[in-house]
């Protein structure tokens, strides 16, 4: 068969079989920039600086046009390498992550109120849980098997996050705390009791938005060791 031949008969078979997409490395894409804004997202909480702040919502876009596109290609696709709604289920998933990022930094923005400890300490929990998902997702192609400890790895950030949120809300519902720290600007006791309302009611939205990133954390955590008991 001369390679005319072989070409058309290549196109032939491709039009009736077409040919399986990376889904693997779409995945690893997606997850390779959700650890990269996780850590930009640390960062601003670190710094507190506006700049990096807009580069984790550039980020955060560049996620999303990330997510349209592995569902168009999910959608159009004849085949795939495991379960079609897993798929979906971590595309979605993963981009949910990454939206957390921009809308804290948003809020944080809207509400004109500064990162702090407790939201710091979150921040680097959802990190280290989202590195743990793309270090297992990266080994489901070859290696499904090897993929579970990284699973397990994304609950336990998971669980961090809830016991530093839980100590969060105590401190700051902590009424007395917050007089001895804001003792200096003080005035009558009615103004006062507005002040710390307005401020735990602010710091509490974003520390229940971390917590949101957490429960999403598990969630993706519980899918990758859903498709690695499916490919094992």
């Amino acid at each position: 068969m001369n390679d005319m031949n072989k070409s058309m008969m290549q196109r032939l078979v491709d039009r009736v079989f077409p040919r399986m997409p990376d889904f693997y490395g779409l995945i690893n894409e997606q997850c390779d920039l959700a650890v990269e804004a996780m850590q930009l997202f640390t960062e601003f909480l670190e710094e507190g600086d506006a700049a990096i702040g807009q580069k984790v919502r550039e980020l955060e876009h560049r996620a999303d046009d990330l997510k349209n596109r592995n569902i168009r290609i999910l959608n159009a696709s004849f085949s795939t390498p495991m379960d079609r709604e897993d798929l979906y289920d971590a595309i979605a998933g993963i981009d949910y992550l990454v939206n957390f990022t921009k809308t804290t930094v948003y809020e944080l923005h809207l509400y004109k109120t500064a990162p702090d400890k407790c939201m710091r300490r979150l921040a680097r929990q959802l990190t280290t849980g989202v590195v743990s998902l793309r270090d297992g997702f990266a080994l489901l192609e070859k290696d499904p098997a090897a993929a579970e400890p990284f699973a397990v790895g994304g609950h336990k950030a998971e669980r961090k996050m809830k016991k530093i949120y839980r100590r969060g809300m105590v401190m700051l519902l902590d009424k007395e705390r917050f007089k001895k720290q804001y003792a200096e600007q003080a005035t009558d006791p009615e103004e006062m009791a507005i002040d710390f309302a307005i401020y735990m009611m602010k710091k509490r939205e974003i520390y229940r938005h971390l917590s949101h990133a957490a429960d999403r954390l598990a969630r993706v955590s519980e899918l990758l060791h859903d498709i690695v008991v499916k490919l094992v």
